[in-house]
């Protein structure tokens, strides 16, 4: 398995250190080639206009994009939620793949940072040990999108859309890797299907009758 983590701003050697104590093989994304060959990408916490602005420079928005919106595994904490939701209320770089609407710094100044315990059914019985920083919060999610995790007050901060999922919090900053397993065996899963469809088509496609020739009366 090979998992690429945008590395253009923001904590994405703390994403590449969890993948590798996992026996992952852990790659830097700053060019669109660079997206080639991966099972799926993590866009990390940081500053998303920044990121976002980055990633324009480097004609890595559109690819990105597409890359989501063609269902390979996409993993977005913090400014990574930011990036993927569909609406921020303002004008940014995004790429609209997920089907969200996400409110940034929700819940206040660094200086409001705080960590609290999330139950996530999603992870096991244990409680995860959430790490907010400048942390944006989901306002609105599309019918698609499931809620894995809401702070005690409800807000949402954590959901999955088919291949995408996201956090406003920062498992990369914890050592609890159990979010980093959940996206590994999101990859799995999504390439389960993947080669049952093809071998569905292949089937298919070997069963049809050969096409008979054309005989000519003259």
């Amino acid at each position: 398995m090979k998992v690429g983590v945008l590395a253009l701003q923001g904590a994405f050697r703390e994403h590449i250190a969890a993948l590798r104590k996992l026996g992952v093989e852990a790659v830097e994304v700053r060019l669109p080639e660079q997206l080639e060959g991966l099972d799926g990408l993590i866009i990390p916490g940081g500053e998303s206009t920044a990121i976002g602005k980055l990633a324009v420079k480097y004609g890595l928005l559109e690819p990105m994009r597409r890359y989501a919106k063609a269902g390979n595994p996409v993993y977005g904490t913090c400014a990574g939620m930011i990036m993927l939701s569909n609406d921020v209320g303002r004008d940014q770089p995004l790429l609209g793949a997920m089907d969200i609407k996400v409110e940034r710094n929700a819940f206040g100044r660094q200086l409001d940072s705080f960590e609290t315990e999330l139950a996530i059914p999603a992870l096991g019985s244990e409680p995860f040990p959430a790490i907010f920083i400048r942390a944006p919060r989901i306002e609105e999610v599309g019918e698609g999108v499931q809620v894995l995790a809401k702070l005690d007050d409800g807000t949402p901060v954590a959901a999955r859309e088919g291949n995408m999922i996201v956090t406003a919090f920062h498992p990369e900053l914890t050592d609890d890797l159990r979010w980093h397993r959940y996206f590994l065996s999101l990859i799995t899963e999504l390439g389960d299907q993947k080669s049952r469809s093809d071998s569905h088509l292949q089937s298919t496609a070997s069963t049809q009758p050969d096409p008979q020739p054309v005989v000519s009366d003259t």
